[in-house]
């Protein structure tokens, strides 16, 4: 099976900061399976690593592209996804 990708427009108001970035590389090491994260044109980056994706700089209303690959990548980015779109930055 090839692997999957998806382009997600991120919701956090102040972009994948610290808390952000933690929740979302936690979910991605979870899922047990290879996840790139990519902002823009830009390389891949591993997304179960939190140094990795806070130093991609992606800023709120940024489009960034997730690939998985593997059982379940479906799910998965559709949860990474939801994660990404989320303002966890709203009061």
């Amino acid at each position: 099976m090839p692997p999957i990708s998806r382009t997600v427009r991120i919701g956090s108001s102040h972009g994948l900061h610290a808390r952000p970035a933690k929740l979302f590389a936690q979910a991605a090491k979870d899922a047990g399976i290879p996840i790139t994260i990519a902002k823009d044109s830009g390389s891949p980056v591993n997304a179960a690593s939190i140094l990795g994706v806070i130093a991609l700089g992606v800023e709120q209303g940024d489009y960034v592209t997730l690939t998985a690959d593997g059982d379940g990548a479906d799910a998965t980015l559709d949860t990474l996804a939801d994660l990404l779109s989320t303002d966890h930055d709203a009061a």
